[in-house]
């Protein structure tokens, strides 16, 4: 987590969230999702989820007035309604295992995907949840999540969007907003490494599902 001395100053003196986009390289991952017959929606959750699980600084929280870091993190992600173009929040915890999240994920979705409200039928998140999307119908530059001034929140919200194809290759534009005084630049820089490495190497950890 960020010195003492920064932590103050971006908490009490200047407040400061700020928001990076990159685009990742998603071909070998797409590729091989499909010849599994798999989601990738899943998959990204799971790859950004254990990500975050190696780098302190994107797991700082604040429980019972205490400021902390949670042990793992727990994917909040919108459902989708078609009938009313709305969408309500859902969760699944996560897992080392991705053959045993991804299954979890299947039984949520098809549990609860059809509730309709701010959040779906299954409850409210867990406390260490943190938001991560994805906005399938256009795909973007840039992308700034404003949170309003949330006192004592300081995980990361992520956002991805339509891939792109060009000279061949897959590109997955992923936005993703944190707190200055946990997250510096190059804490993100080691996030989106471990996240290309999960999508470059997919024979790593795709178990048969």
């Amino acid at each position: 987590m960020a010195a003492g001395g920064n932590f103050f100053y971006y908490t009490q003196m200047a407040p400061t969230s700020y928001t990076v986009d990159v685009r990742l390289d998603a071909t070998v991952l797409r590729k091989e999702l499909k010849r599994k017959g798999l989601k990738f929606f899943p998959a990204y959750l799971w790859l950004v989820t254990r990500a975050i699980q190696g780098i302190e600084e994107l797991r700082v929280g604040v429980r019972d007035g205490v400021l902390g870091h949670w042990q793992q993190l727990t994917p909040a992600y919108p459902q989708f309604h078609e009938d009313d173009k709305t969408t309500s929040l859902l969760w699944t915890e996560y897992d080392d295992n991705f053959s045993v999240f991804y299954e979890n994920y299947i039984k949520d979705t098809k549990a609860h995907g059809d509730s309709h409200g701010i959040l779906s039928s299954k409850g409210l998140p867990l406390p260490n949840s943190y938001i991560i999307s994805c906005i399938p119908w256009f795909t973007f530059q840039s992308f700034s999540l404003h949170n309003h001034g949330i006192k004592d929140y300081y995980l990361p919200s992520f956002e991805a969007g339509k891939f792109v194809e060009t000279d061949g290759k897959t590109l997955m534009p992923l936005s993703v907003t944190v707190h200055h005084a946990t997250t510096d630049g190059y804490h993100l820089k080691e996030l989106f490494e471990k996240v290309q490495e999960g999508m470059d190497h997919p024979e790593q950890w795709m178990n048969v599902v």
